[in-house]
């Protein structure tokens, strides 16, 4: 089901950007999700782009939130069930509804036709237990579209997760930047082979990546701004307090994440949430104007 919105820009072949609910559902406390959320539709709008917040409404897979549905699913929050794209069927065959994750969001806006998708961060390879790798990653690696992000979560290991981007055969691109963003701060020591200054440049990289050579997905790594990033001792941390605790109380799989980002949003007393606002506001930027720059 297409919004209006999406539905009239679909028709007009104008450029659409698709954007993930479980940001607004699991990753930011109410009532900044909600706000955070409009800012991201609006700054998509801003810069040439129809913005399509995707999830799955009472069973049926909705392109494009209207803002009475979008305000109810950030209200009710982490009592909205997290989808992947393995979760899917179950909830559309149930008439469930679900926010959707990086992984479910790619599937369903490839399919819609959409090619470029703003999110804060991928997960990937957690912590300790390398065997506990994110679905966004094999997603990713088959489902055509450039998802632009500040990386993986800085809560997962980067290292691994960069192996194992390469190993899927996900082609990795800097956007202005040579290193590997970590999500809250610009830097991960991780170097990137392919980087990219504009729009202009990154655009027929992909339309030969897809339309030549039928690959699939493409992560385009977008640090947060400079002037948003965290102190990096101080956020890992952060980081290391509440990896420490979710083992204490038993927190894995789905639960892990939202619990992890509930708990640096306490321990540096809200700062984790202004930058994760920054970031996610900056890649819906930057994936407005590649969306345009594709369309043209």
């Amino acid at each position: 089901m297409f919004s209006p919105e999406v539905a009239e820009a679909r028709a007009a072949k104008k450029p659409i950007v698709a954007l993930e609910s479980t940001l607004v559902a699991h990753g930011l406390p109410w009532p900044q999700n909600l706000d955070v959320a409009r800012e991201l539709q609006e700054t998509v709008r801003e810069h040439g782009g129809a913005p399509a917040t995707i999830a799955i409404v009472e069973g049926r897979p909705w392109i494009g939130l209207e803002d009475r549905v979008l305000a109810k699913l950030a209200h009710d929050g982490k009592t909205v069930a997290k989808a992947g794209a393995t979760d899917l069927a179950v909830h559309l065959a149930r008439g469930t509804t679900a926010a959707t994750t990086v992984s479910a969001t790619a599937v369903l806006a490839e399919r819609a036709g959409i090619r470029v998708f703003a999110t804060g961060g991928i997960g990937g390879v957690h912590r300790g237990d390398v065997g506990d790798v994110s679905h966004d990653l094999v997603a990713l690696a088959k489902t055509p579209i450039a998802v632009v992000s500040a990386g993986a979560k800085a809560i997962l290991d980067l290292p691994r997760t960069a192996e194992m981007l390469e190993t899927l055969g996900v082609l990795v691109i800097g956007y202005r930047a040579d290193e590997m963003p970590a999500f809250y701060t610009r830097d991960s020591g991780i170097r990137l082979e392919h980087v990219v200054g504009s729009p202009a440049d990154l655009a027929p990289i992909l339309r030969r990546h897809w339309d030549d050579l039928g690959g699939g997905g493409v992560l385009v790594c977008n640090p947060i701004p400079s002037d948003a990033e965290l102190d990096p001792r101080r956020i890992e941390a952060a980081i290391h307090a509440a990896l420490a605790e979710a083992e204490a109380q038993g927190v894995h799989g789905k639960r892990l994440t939202p619990y992890l980002l509930s708990r640096l949003a306490e321990v540096t007393s809200g700062a984790s949430i202004e930058a994760n606002r920054a970031l996610a506001l900056h890649n819906a930027e930057v994936a407005a104007t590649l969306a345009v720059a594709l369309a043209g």
